[in-house]
């Protein structure tokens, strides 16, 4: 907050700043303080002063004025009504968010940040990468990093050993208390530990005496990897030492450079031990595209020609899971109108996933956070999936003009058949799956994803701690594969309702349409799925293949894309990230 007057910057920049460009939430600092509520932020800050009266920074607890403006006016926040936000109606009748102006304490319209640093950082995806990146900025957001983590680096290396005596449990509590995706020591290691010590006394701030002792007896980082067992300094002993709890516990970055068995540009595949491989993707937002559908084969290959690899699991320690095809590459086919690579390259798509259902070994999916479209049909084609409970899954081509075409349409009708019990109404089932792609529903957690039938009952579980997963993955796959697994044999007798399904989903897509409620390509695409989920134009119930199915998903997936409105609503997708109802 000192820092923030002194440098003069407005609210949103801060928060600009402060937010999930440096791995923290959201809601920032300012956002933050609204819902947390003013008068809570003084009451903790005053108690901090004075409690801890011996306290080196206890200046910084101090109230600042425009906090305290806002205190001694009741604008607490969001209980407020105010705070250093404040909702408005503005003369259009709609609402606006105003902000506060730390200069005249008076509310104005936001104002649009742009920082050439956090230009730069936006193509970084590593966060350990991005904080070096923000912390040697050249421009006035580089001078605002270097100075707040030169105050977070001097304060908490201060409470080593007051009120912990190893780094790593304060970088714990910041995680878990604060969300932050990195702790402090954590980030330290990242920007490097001399250039932190520069940063500190440069503010004129003092370094405890530990650290002295760390520089000429440590190896230069807080933490350090060893024979995939995590280490950190520890004070006490000068010594590193392993970090209590995590021998049920597996992390890829934990894991020696000698566990990389295979990699390509998007993917890396990993020895987890016990026979089992791991994949991860590192492309942007972790999409899927040629290189990681080459991984994806490659780790196949490799568990299946050599006896000494029991199974697969493919989880990594992105932000996301999977964000889903690479939209961008089809786009590009579909406006330089290449028909027969786009074809070609979602039947590869769909030969992957197949692939991966019908291998000879087990098939683990671990996703986290966002699992959409083909990440989410990628989890669909795993024999088994652990999902942490933080797990947004779903199909959602419907949002960009098509339908699910890597095997998402067709294994949402097997589903279907599987699930059917005596006196089930097959069409009841059917339009709810309908709906399920053609709403493009997300599970908001693991525990919904059940409910909209992304995760099977008695087969895929759900984790609760996110470190716990990929042991638990890992487990998976080593039951599966004692368990004597066997390749499964691909279905030959999925039914489909043919015509009459058909009737039911066109009367229904024309009543949308005719309610205003669904636009006329909104109908057109509600009409390929139903046609694919029923099997096509056939005369009665029928029994076919997967293959059949991929085939009509395949071929609706195309002609959708020779459709101008679809265009239209991927090129809004990748310009503004914005979903377009046209």
């Amino acid at each position: 907050f000192h820092t923030v007057k002194e440098m003069g910057l407005s609210v949103e920049a801060v928060d600009k700043l402060t937010g999930p460009a440096m791995g923290r939430p959201k809601s920032a600092t300012f956002r933050t303080c609204d819902v947390v509520g003013l008068d809570t932020l003084v009451h903790v800050a005053k108690g901090v002063a004075d409690n801890c009266p011996n306290d080196e920074r206890r200046e910084v607890f101090a109230i600042p004025d425009y906090v305290q403006h806002l205190v001694d006016h009741d604008r607490l926040g969001s209980k407020s009504g105010a705070g250093f936000y404040k909702k408005v109606k503005n003369e259009k009748g709609k609402s606006e968010i105003l902000v506060l102006d730390l200069k005249t304490l008076e509310y104005r319209s936001k104002v649009k940040v742009k920082f050439a640093t956090l230009d730069a950082a936006k193509a970084v995806e590593d966060l350990s990468e991005r904080t070096k990146l923000l912390f040697n900025g050249a421009d006035e957001a580089g001078d605002f990093y270097r100075r707040i983590f030169a105050d977070v680096f001097a304060y908490v290396a201060q409470r080593v050993p007051e009120i912990a005596d190893e780094p790593y449990s304060i970088d714990d509590a910041l995680r878990a208390g604060f969300g932050w995706e990195l702790g402090a020591f954590e980030s330290w290691d990242a920007i490097g530990f001399e250039a932190g010590c520069d940063a500190i006394k440069a503010k004129g701030l003092n370094l405890p005496e530990w650290l002295n002792r760390f520089a000429e007896k440590g190896s230069g980082t807080f933490y350090r990897n060893r024979d995939g067992i995590r280490e950190c300094w520890n004070p006490q002993t000068n010594q590193y030492d392993p970090i209590p709890g995590q021998e049920d516990r597996i992390a890829l970055s934990w894991l020696p450079e000698s566990s990389v068995v295979w990699s390509n540009t998007g993917t890396t595949i990993q020895d987890l031990g016990d026979g089992i491989l791991n994949i991860a993707f590192h492309t942007k937002m972790n999409s899927i595209g040629s290189e990681v559908l080459e991984g994806l084969n490659k780790v196949i290959d490799l568990a299946e020609t050599d006896e000494k690899w029991k199974g697969v699991v493919v989880s990594n320690e992105g932000a996301q899971f999977s964000a889903g095809a690479n939209v961008g590459m089809i786009f590009m086919l579909a406006v330089e109108q290449e028909w027969d690579d786009l074809n070609h390259a979602i039947q590869v798509f769909q030969r992957t996933m197949m692939r991966m259902r019908y291998s000879g070994i087990p098939v683990i999916a671990a996703p986290h956070q966002m699992a959409l479209g083909g990440g989410c049909e990628l989890c669909l084609h795993a024999d088994k999936v652990i999902a942490h409970a933080e797990t947004y899954i779903g199909l959602v081509e419907f949002g960009i003009g098509v339908i699910p075409a890597g095997g998402g349409t067709k294994e949402f009708v097997v589903r279907l058949n599987d699930e059917i019990q005596e006196g089930d109404m097959r069409i009841n089932r059917l339009r709810d799956r309908f709906l399920t792609i053609g709403q493009a529903k997300v599970a908001t957690s693991a525990h919904e994803a059940f409910e909209l039938g992304y995760l099977r009952e008695g087969i895929d579980e759900v984790v609760v701690n996110r470190r716990d997963q990929l042991a638990k993955a890992k487990r998976a796959a080593m039951e599966l594969a004692a368990s004597g697994y066997t390749m499964p044999l691909e279905r030959k007798d999925v039914m489909v309702a043919g015509q009459e399904g058909l009737g039911i989903v066109y009367v229904g897509a024309h009543s949308m349409k005719s309610g205003n409620y669904i636009s006329d390509h909104d109908q057109l695409i509600s009409e390929k799925l139903g046609h694919v989920m029923c099997g096509g134009d056939l005369s009665e119930r029928t029994e076919v293949s997967e293959q059949y199915l991929l085939d009509l998903e395949r071929k609706a997936f195309v002609e959708l894309c020779m459709q101008r409105k679809t265009l239209e609503r991927m090129q809004s997708l990748i310009q503004k990230g914005k979903i377009l109802r046209n």
